[in-house]
């Protein structure tokens, strides 16, 4: 009988990064988007960098960050939460993968908005939330969401940095990529198989909604 926990587990890591991600992604890249001199490329060079590491950096990275012995691993624990080896570990790592491409993507939507519009908007007594919400938003929406396409496929993908901090636990914190790997190296390659068709399905459902939405962008 088949286990179809690693797709209900993927599934869950990356829609939940990718609601994590839209938000945090979209206002970090609306606060930068202004920065100029040597502080908009170094906080441009932190938020991006994980998408250029390898992902078992990515994964030594956090497993200090919220191993036993450090500082955030201890606050944690003292509330009763656990990542190493957890499910919010398969969560941790899909959001770490996944957000610089939203937020690069973002700012980039973002930095297309007619300035006219913006500024227009400002003589009009709107103040920057509303400007944000009801100009920025809406004709940066097209690429936002292509950047939140790419954010969902990116997580859906992700290996090594979750293999790093969550481990292989079946049923626990086995994803879809760890899945095809443990049965590829089992001699398993029905199993194998039938995982490397559900994902490469829907990641290229993933990136026929970033095509429609950079079609509607232009």
């Amino acid at each position: 009988m088949v286990d179809y926990a690693p797709l209900f587990i993927s599934l869950r890591a990356s829609l939940v990064a990718s609601l994590i991600v839209f938000i945090s992604g979209l206002l970090l890249a609306r606060l930068c988007l202004n920065l100029k001199g040597s502080l908009s490329w170094i906080i441009d060079v932190f938020f991006t960098l994980p998408m250029v590491l390898p992902p078992t950096v990515v994964g030594f990275f956090l497993l200090v960050i919220f191993g036993r012995n450090s500082f955030i691993g201890k606050a944690l624990r003292g509330v009763g939460i656990s990542v190493i080896f957890s499910p919010l570990a398969t969560i941790v790592a899909a959001v770490v993968v996944s957000f610089p491409l939203m937020y690069k993507g973002a700012k980039g939507a973002l930095h297309l908005v007619d300035d006219t519009h913006v500024w227009v908007a400002r003589t009009l007594g709107l103040g920057e939330v509303e400007i944000f919400l009801r100009i920025m938003i809406p004709e940066a929406w097209p690429g936002i969401m292509a950047s939140l396409a790419l954010s969902f496929a990116r997580a859906l993908g992700e290996f090594g940095a979750t293999l790093m901090i969550a481990g292989n636990i079946p049923g626990k914190t086995q994803t879809i990529p760890m899945a095809i790997y443990f049965a590829t190296a089992g001699g398993d390659m029905g199993t194998a198989w039938m995982w490397v068709g559900i994902i490469t399905v829907v990641s290229t459902l993933a990136l026929a909604a970033v095509a429609i939405f950079e079609k509607r962008g232009k």
